[in-house]
């Protein structure tokens, strides 16, 4: 029986378009461990409809349930089981910090809780993480979690897993990382952010040079023994922006990369261009030249979802106009009849994740998988 406060669509608080992504990213997120359809459903009989605070009070409330349980397990040796729950922990912190306004001290309160878990949980692991830090601009250092692949010992293909501006690398652990792991890669899940309050975000937004970031983490890895630098990739969770995809034009280094390929920046062009009956696209601006309109030294691919915020044949039309003959540049378009067709594939993402790592996986050549 569906919960009073859900639609016939699933949807939570109609009203409110941010409450119901989120709802919908945390059930989806059950088929990854990051939580469990019975718990989500749970919260959504708690909520009280007309009161904005109960949405963070109930994910917090959960979180620390889990977080708790945790460490019971982790105290009596139940590995798995504390992993599992750290994760849902951290993910129903990152819940309850959702709506929260960037100045509200309780979301700040519960993305240290988020981290902490996160902490926990690469301690737990086998073979256990480990928090980088890695240089990059004089004032302000990235952050990352490197998960070594589970076939320990000599150097491992890896892959950089990386968010738009704003977004946190700690939903990668549960979302991104199984899939690495089951493949015999290493990962490097990382955020712009840093140790920063989610504030900081406005200042990341506001540098126009966002993707020498790759550059400072790609020095970084080539320093790691455990690392193979010659088949090193990465993969831009999102679909926000392009910054990934101008990196990939600037790192010779990367063998593989998944990203928009610049079609955010390609499509604004050409809206710009029609917008104002300009001929010359050329002197539209925009901040960088294009991966698709320049040549790329690495295999690309880009996933959309037929319903997201480009339209697929909006896409293949970006696409076919501006691949090079020697460009190797992959489009799989997601229909809404198998799933992931949702902007970012907010509705299915492991469908989406399954068939980017095995992308991956044929691009590095992979080996030492294990379950």
């Amino acid at each position: 029986m569906i919960p009073a406060c859900l639609s016939d669509d699933w949807s939570l608080c109609p009203e409110r378009e941010d409450i119901s992504a989120e709802f919908t990213r945390l059930l989806t997120a059950a088929q990854e461990g990051g939580a469990t359809i019975a718990e989500c459903l749970m919260i959504a009989r708690q909520l009280k409809r007309g009161d904005e605070q109960s949405w963070h009070r109930e994910w917090k409330r959960l979180a620390q349930a889990n977080r708790h349980r945790a460490g019971a397990a982790f105290a009596e040796g139940h590995m798995a089981t504390a992993q599992r729950n750290w994760l849902r922990a951290l993910n129903y912190y990152g819940a309850a910090a959702m709506p929260l306004d960037q100045a509200d001290e309780r979301r700040w309160v519960a993305v240290l809780a988020m981290q902490e878990c996160a902490r926990r949980y690469l301690t737990a692991r086998a073979p256990a993480g480990e928090v980088v830090t890695i240089p990059w601009v004089d004032d302000h250092a990235l952050q990352g979690y490197f998960l070594p692949a589970a076939s320990a010992g000599g150097r491992a293909p890896t892959v950089i897993c990386i968010g738009e501006p704003g977004h946190r690398k700690e939903e990668f652990l549960f979302k991104l990382a199984p899939h690495a792991r089951e493949r015999g890669l290493s990962m490097l899940a990382l955020d712009l952010l840093g140790d920063q309050r989610d504030d900081y975000t406005d200042t990341l937004l506001q540098r126009r040079d966002l993707e020498s970031s790759i550059a400072s983490v790609m020095d970084y890895l080539e320093t790691r023994g455990d690392v193979d630098f010659d088949r090193v990739a990465i993969v831009a969770d999102g679909w926000g922006s392009s910054f990934v995809a101008r990196a990939v034009l600037q790192e010779p280094r990367l063998a593989a990369a998944v990203c928009d390929g610049g079609l955010w920046d390609l499509h604004e062009r050409s809206f710009f261009a029609s917008r104002f009956a300009m001929s010359d696209l050329s002197i539209v601006p925009v901040p960088h030249a294009p991966l698709m309109a320049s040549s790329a030294d690495c295999p690309v691919l880009i996933t959309l979802g037929e319903d997201g915020w480009l339209k697929a044949d909006r896409a293949r039309q970006i696409v076919q106009k501006s691949r090079l003959g020697s460009s190797d540049i992959v489009l799989k378009v997601f229909t809404a009849a198998e799933t992931g067709a949702a902007q970012a594939h907010a509705d299915n993402p492991s469908l989406a994740n399954e068939y980017i790592f095995d992308w991956l996986e044929s691009r590095l050549g992979a080996a030492g998988r294990r379950s």
